[in-house]
């Protein structure tokens, strides 16, 4: 990792093309939907393959020679050899969602960097918010998928802690193990919502922990870390260290993820049966 980076004119090229891929996956979510199953039983639609292609096709562009792991190319066994500094790509975190018709889908785009994400953009095309973050802080829009047009950047800043704390939590992946870790925190209320936007809240400051004791890949993961990371906020793996990239298979075996909320490990709570 020797070439130096531009990073905010490179940051810029990962939000337009997150705002590109997420145009794709618009106008084939407005029309007939074709579901394919993965090997590992997962789905994938056009929308995942169109939205893939836009941004490695950009990122060859913006950053040639840097590794890009992508969820559909490591699907197919196209896997690069990484280093200190590559790319994580998720084209459309949040594929179940996005074939039920629902709202709460991302395009994520992620620069790793000796471990920790230091650039990311979380795009949510049916709800027309972007979410960036890097070394300069954090920020979001509206963006309406189609126009492009982007509208008044915003800043975000993770809150100080409310009492008692409010957790967003996954949609599809509420298992015993998050109960017991949300009542060991003193959580009353909890917001309900899929992909990476559950990071994004947190960066925006509408809610304190997003824990999550069960796998994702670190495709999921890294561009919602970075955007947090940039906002204030922190991402711990289950033992209660930093979360880090480049881990074998891009494997996440848990996490929780904070703003200044004093969170405890989530190791002891992942055995909960």
């Amino acid at each position: 990792m020797t070439e130096a980076l531009n990073r905010p004119a490179l940051l810029e090229g990962l939000v337009v093309a997150a705002l590109q891929a997420g145009t794709a996956i618009w106008r084939i979510f407005q029309g007939e939907v074709e579901v394919i199953t993965k090997a590992d039983a997962s789905p994938v639609t056009a929308a995942d393959h169109a939205a893939e292609a836009i941004i490695l096709s950009a990122l060859a562009e913006l950053a040639p020679g840097v590794p890009v792991v992508a969820e559909e190319e490591c699907a197919a066994g196209r896997i690069p050899e990484v280093g200190a500094r590559f790319f994580l790509v998720d084209p459309l975190d949040g594929t179940k969602e996005f074939i039920r018709r629902g709202t709460d889908f991302t395009v994520n785009i992620a620069l790793i960097e000796n471990g920790v994400p230091t650039l990311g953009v979380v795009y949510a095309p049916a709800l027309g918010r972007l979410f960036a973050g890097g070394e300069d802080g954090a920020w979001s829009n509206e963006v309406p998928p189609e126009e492009q047009e982007t509208a008044e950047r915003r800043p975000l800043k993770v809150r100080s802690p409310a009492s008692p704390p409010v957790a967003v939590a996954s949609k599809s992946h509420d298992v015993p193990a998050t109960e017991a870790y949300l009542a060991a925190c003193g959580v009353t209320t909890r917001v309900s919502i899929g992909s990476s936007l559950k990071f994004c809240l947190l960066a925006a400051g509408e809610a304190d922990l997003y824990p999550r004791p069960s796998p994702t890949s670190e495709w999921d993961t890294a561009a919602g870390h970075a955007v947090l990371i940039a906002a204030g906020g922190r991402v711990f793996a289950p033992e209660g260290g930093p979360l880090v990239y480049g881990k074998p298979r891009f494997f996440n075996p848990g996490f929780v993820a904070t703003g200044p909320f004093d969170a405890p490990a989530i190791g002891p709570f992942m055995g909960a049966a």
